[in-house]
């Protein structure tokens, strides 16, 4: 590589590292708890959990869920139906103004046996709520989660440039040297490049599954306009009905048609992931990827009766793998712990660059000054 290629990888490596790096601190600070935010939410007490009850204890009635969540929101709409992937006992209710509110939700946690009550977890309050939104949109909404992924792509080049700069670099060094003999700043640099290269592909990773799920809302929209927006033609122009007919059955015919998955979560008529006129019923697998995927069957929200079921478009399909594969959620508490280690270490990796960068621009306006100063020049001159 000529000096000339190298000095412009230098250039992007530099500036798209400064540019984006105080923001990438704050991610890697936040998405910290964020990694073991059930286990976070279970020392804090704010987990809700159904009592034991013997295996085979029946099932209340979707239908009844929805009617308690309702009694204990009274005015309010439901816009979501959903349960935890390991967990069958708790229905998740979640209400709102209207069907396409995203502000102001309200939630009710629903015995999934005995159709009673069992709490009413506070939404958008906390730490993790802190931390959450932080992360994910900075509490700028759309604007802030498309500006997270124009610096994760800063992030990305920022990367690549390193890995290219770290080859010739270490031509001169045996791989994982760091000198200590040298200046504080060269060991620094040492240790910089060392755990740059380790993280590289973890950095890589969570760095690209970030970039896709800050363009999460643009792909619902899509979603919205195309795929739903067939599957729903012939219930165009028709208005909204006033009275739902019965979620159980929708919920039943959906199993029937996909016997071999089991429900995941229901969007009601009117909100985001469904039409005006349908349950919106998304079905997921049981092995360790199908797990994150769902398929969406519809449901005439009057009549509950299958209007249609096609699988997700590919990009659905990409953000649902990248949004646990971002959090380290995969395979339990070992892999959570290496992406915490891993965390920690992109931490000092950026917070050394930044040190890496204010100690050279110090070094080189001393080197400026020593110039200016009366016989700088002779003194400079006899030295060489």
């Amino acid at each position: 590589m000529t000096p000339v290629s190298l000095r412009r990888w230098a250039w992007v490596h530099t500036w798209s590292s400064l540019v984006c790096t105080i923001f990438m601190l704050l991610l890697c600070l936040t998405g910290l708890p964020l990694i073991f935010h059930h286990e976070i939410d279970h020392l804090l007490g704010d987990e809700i959990e159904a009592p034991a009850m013997p295996a085979g204890t029946p099932r209340a009635s979707l239908d009844r869920v929805i009617e308690v969540a309702k009694a204990r929101q009274p005015g309010k709409v439901v816009q979501f139906v959903s349960r935890e992937e390991d967990d069958d006992t708790l229905w998740y209710v979640t209400l709102n103004d209207e069907p396409m509110a995203t502000e102001n939700f309200k939630s009710v946690v629903v015995d999934a046996r005995t159709g009673e009550v069992l709490g009413e977890p506070k939404l958008g309050e906390g730490f993790m709520n802190l931390m959450f939104r932080l992360h994910v949109d900075l509490f700028a909404g759309l604007p802030g989660k498309l500006f997270l992924g124009l610096m994760g792509l800063l992030l990305v080049a920022a990367i690549v440039s390193g890995v290219v700069l770290y080859a010739p670099f270490m031509r001169k060094l045996d791989f994982g040297t760091v000198r200590r003999d040298r200046s504080t700043r060269v060991r620094w640099l040492d240790l910089h490049n060392l755990l740059s290269i380790v993280t590289v592909t973890w950095a890589l990773v969570v760095g690209f599954t970030g970039v896709i799920n800050t363009w999460a809302d643009l792909m619902v929209k899509l979603y919205q306009y195309k795929e739903l927006g067939a599957m729903t033609a012939q219930y165009k122009g028709q208005s909204t009905p006033k009275v739902l007919g019965s979620l159980q059955l929708s919920a039943e015919r959906a199993q029937v048609l996909e016997p071999d998955m089991t429900l995941a979560f229901v969007a009601f008529p009117g909100t985001s992931f469904s039409s005006p006129h349908h349950y919106a019923i998304f079905m997921r697998g049981h092995e360790p990827l199908t797990s994150r995927l769902v398929k969406p069957v519809l449901a005439d929200a009057v009549t509950s009766e299958i209007t249609d079921s096609r699988e997700l478009p590919w990009y659905l399909k990409a953000l649902l793998v990248s949004q646990p594969l971002h959090f380290g959620d995969y395979g339990g508490m070992p892999l959570k712990v290496v992406w915490a280690l891993l965390d920690i270490a992109t931490i000092v990796v950026l917070g050394s660059g930044l040190y890496l960068w204010i100690a050279r621009k110090r070094a080189a306006s001393k080197a400026v000054a020593s110039q200016d100063l009366p016989g700088a020049n002779d003194v400079t001159g006899a030295a060489r």
